[in-house]
């Protein structure tokens, strides 16, 4: 089983990965999902010191057109 950090490194770390594919910056993703630019930055962090809770899990999904599972994919 994750610890809690390397489950949040497995979601930024794909949130990245899916933003890229879709050519978005973190701002215009920050911008289409209505969340301040500094928390997509944070996620897609190494260092991250916040999670993310569900309901933006599931607006960053919307968007970026991907399964909420595959943000949990390894």
């Amino acid at each position: 089983m994750m610890t809690e950090n390397e489950l949040k490194i497995l979601i930024g770390n794909n949130i990245k990965k899916y933003r890229k594919e879709k050519g978005l910056t973190q701002k215009e993703l920050a911008n289409l999902v209505k969340v301040a630019t500094p928390l997509i930055g944070s996620l897609e962090s190494k260092n991250i010191i916040q999670g993310i809770s569900i309901y933006n899990l599931y607006k960053i999904s919307m968007v970026l057109e991907v399964p909420v599972n595959k943000f949990f994919e390894e």
